[in-house]
């Protein structure tokens, strides 16, 4: 494991290039037949591995997902691993309404932290903009986190680029997670190069496009109607048909490395200028050792423009994301 340490934004926070998103730890609202222990056992094998960056949300199992990842980090040095949850979900009126008022998210952090049982958070996300919080207002509340030392870190997740200038005011802002994928590139246009120009760091999630950039999937495939993938608009075609032609461009690089497509993947946004880490999700231990295998792959400048231009036509595809957020 060679991979040079990632820094977040203008902060000391430092992670590997590869980390652990853990929606399918204790997230039983976003799939089917979760058990708890496989949950606690991946993200054991994540820290294990040598993955630095730990990613939760409070509304992975509506706090279940945050606890299950405090009680697996439990048996490791808090310092010796980057955390990182997210919040805006308010449930106070009985269903879920997205709130940013600076209250509320000081409320949030701190139930985060009870949850997580710890005394810092590394980083923490706002989850979603809300529609009538000025942003450097919500911001302002975790730069007072901050300066108590409960949060090292001040993210955002699903702004658009002006709520992210909005946010950035003050210049308070680290690290942007937003979808991002070979299949989801229209960021690559306005977001990222604003992000890079001031020093924030880009955190991709659904690198994997729901596991499609897996190559494990082929043209005669459905899914059942309580499973995420059957909304996706990946998964449909023309979309879905152009998605399996570029993976099989990928095929080779990857039988060149003895690596799997889902690390050639991987190995291509940690070299990605505009990508700081990159948080494969995982059902199960073993897959999370799997994409801990990304870090030994090295792309060759050739190899890294043949992906790239393989899913170039996905630059110019705005399908948007794949789930609407949550009003």
């Amino acid at each position: 494991m060679t991979h040079n340490m990632v820094t977040i934004g203008k902060t000391d926070v430092q992670t590997t290039p590869l980390g652990l998103g853990t929606n399918a730890v204790g997230g039983y609202n976003l799939f089917p037949d979760l058990k708890d222990e496989d949950g606690i056992d991946l993200v054991q094998a994540g820290l294990n591995q040598g993955i630095k960056l730990l990613d939760t949300a409070f509304v992975y199992g509506l706090g279940h997902s945050e606890e299950l990842v405090g009680q697996a980090m439990h048996t490791f040095d808090r310092h010796s691993f980057t955390l990182a949850t997210k919040g805006a979900q308010d449930f106070s009126s009985g269903e879920q309404v997205i709130n940013n008022d600076p209250q509320f998210l000081t409320e949030q952090v701190e139930a985060s932290l009870k949850r997580l049982n710890t005394d810092y958070l590394d980083i923490y996300y706002i989850h979603f903009p809300d529609k009538q919080t000025p942003k450097a207002e919500a911001v302002g509340a975790l730069q007072r986190l901050r300066e108590q030392g409960k949060i090292r870190a001040i993210g955002v997740s699903n702004f658009s680029l002006k709520q992210v200038k909005e946010a950035n005011a003050d210049g308070y802002l680290d690290v942007v997670e937003d979808e991002f994928s070979l299949l989801h590139r229209d960021h690559e246009t306005d977001l990222l190069p604003y992000l890079k120009d001031h020093q924030i760091s880009f955190v991709p999630y659904f690198p994997l496009a729901s596991g499609l950039l897996t190559g494990k999937y082929n043209h005669d495939v459905s899914f059942p109607a309580d499973d995420i993938r059957s909304q996706i608009s990946d998964f449909q075609d023309p979309r879905y048909s152009q998605a399996l032609a570029a993976i099989e461009k990928i095929r080779p690089i990857a039988k060149a490395h003895q690596a799997t497509i889902a690390q050639t993947v991987l190995a291509w946004y940690m070299q990605n200028p505009l990508i700081g880490v990159v948080i494969p999700g995982a059902k199960k231990a073993a897959q999370v050792e799997a994409n801990a295998g990304a870090l030994d792959v090295t792309l060759g400048t050739a190899e890294y423009r043949t992906i790239d231009e393989a899913f170039a036509g996905f630059r110019t595809v705005t399908s948007g994301k794949s789930l609407a957020d949550p009003d």
